[in-house]
């Protein structure tokens, strides 16, 4: 079961280049959601282990590359503390980078994000209501890209994809290759004219 999840996070490295080559300034890429919680013991005790291990593997050459990383979501049990610490390791050493932004969801549902944005919210306009998401300063994104033949949200930025344009592709996201990341962006950027 691992194998598909092992492929993803090898195909981001290289969709990560190339949104960074043509000229995206943010890419998000879901890593772990809230509903994720319950699949599996072993399946979950894997992603976590995957997890751990990319971070580790590759925020140094994200580094180098100039690669900010940004994880959003509960940062709390039942993660496992190794994780959290490697995810804010990761997120100080690329601090200070420029070149794109990388935002992973982890261990983060969009309601649970409204939810815990209503509990600290003291009232006000929207912006003031966006101050209390868990990363305020990403920007809403402009496309959302749903690979794998799946026609839905699932939980994924909902209060930031209202004005979204949504692209459905049918191939899994392992298979989602240069080409085809380049073909959303030049369709969206035909219809902006």
């Amino acid at each position: 079961m691992l194998e598909g999840h092992r492929a993803g996070a090898e195909n981001l490295r290289a969709r990560l280049r190339d949104a960074a080559e043509l000229g995206v300034e943010e890419l998000t890429v879901f890593a772990f959601s809230t509903e994720n919680w319950a699949r599996s013991e072993a399946e979950v005790a894997g992603l976590m282990s995957l997890i751990a291990l990319y971070v580790e593997r590759e925020t140094p050459e994200l580094c180098e590359n100039g690669v900010r990383m940004r994880f959003i979501g509960r940062r709390a049990s039942p993660v496992p503390d190794e994780v959290l610490e490697r995810i804010a390791w990761a997120e100080r050493l690329t601090e200070a980078n420029d070149r794109i932004t990388l935002v992973i969801p982890f261990n983060y549902g969009g309601r649970a994000e409204i939810v815990d944005a209503a509990r600290s919210f003291a009232g006000g306009d929207e912006e003031e209501f966006r101050a209390c998401l868990y990363a305020p300063e990403i920007r809403d994104p402009e496309i959302v890209i749903r690979t794998g033949g799946e026609r839905r949200l699932s939980n994924y930025l909902l209060w930031q994809v209202a004005e979204a344009e949504l692209v459905f592709r049918d191939e899994l996201w392992p298979d989602f290759d240069r080409a085809a990341l380049k073909s959303v962006l030049d369709e969206r950027a035909e219809r902006r004219q």
